[in-house]
């Protein structure tokens, strides 16, 4: 274990649960002159004391150690809120409905923030009956290359993974979807609205005026 739970993590969540070091100290069975010595740094908490100072802060093991509180504010488990936690050593993709403390290979794993797709990242869509078929210009090499792709709607999340010497290309079922995300293992994450990808080879990014108008009549027929 590289990480261990400080009296700075300790004091802070006590303070944020607007208790004292006497009250903590009575959940734990311990002195309050302990606690002061965990907080000012001349102690630390017997492993064994873990679990029962991470229930007096209604948090998990994993939470108190790792220092960063997961406070989740989409209760009402909105897929389009939902976040992409992506390793950078494996590759692991992990979706989760709301905040997370997750680790990989020893990594704590940061959420992948989704940057709007650009000139290097270029995304076509074409719809066909239900589905929208999804092509991405992009090299498919063993070093760089489209990990993954996903159709977010409100309540359900398509994803296809990608493999290196393999085509950028998928289909998704059109229900719902709201958004479709895809990650470039050097780039990142990267999103676009359905509408605005639905295009053809030729029309390219180019030409400001005729995207504008192709999305205005893809609205109107598509909504």
């Amino acid at each position: 274990m590289n990480q261990y739970v400080t009296g700075a993590v300790i004091k802070e969540l006590r303070e944020k649960n607007e208790m004292t070091q006497l009250q903590l100290a009575d959940k734990l069975g311990v002195s309050d002159k302990t606690i002061s010595k965990w907080e000012t740094a001349k102690g630390y908490p017997d492993i064994t004391l873990l679990e029962p100072i991470a229930e007096a802060f209604s948090i998990s093991v994993t939470e108190l150690i790792s220092g960063n509180t997961v406070y989740n504010s989409n209760v009402s488990a909105n897929v389009l809120k939902s976040k992409f936690y992506i390793c950078p050593i494996c590759g692991n993709v992990i979706h989760s409905m709301g905040e997370a403390v997750i680790h990989c290979h020893g990594v704590l794993m940061t959420v992948a923030e989704p940057e709007e797709t650009d000139e290097n990242h270029k995304i076509f869509i074409e719809r066909t009956e239900d589905e929208y078929y999804v092509r991405i210009e992009h090299n498919m090499t063993k070093n760089h290359y489209i990990s993954f792709m996903a159709a977010e709607s409100s309540d359900r999340i398509q994803m296809v993974k990608l493999y290196p010497e393999g085509n950028a290309e998928t289909r998704f079922k059109i229900s719902g979807v709201k958004r479709i995300l895809f990650y470039c293992n050097r780039d990142g994450l990267f999103y676009i609205d359905p509408v605005k990808g639905i295009d053809d080879k030729e029309s390219g990014y180019d030409d400001a005026r005729e995207r504008r108008e192709l999305e205005i009549t893809a609205k109107i027929l598509f909504g």
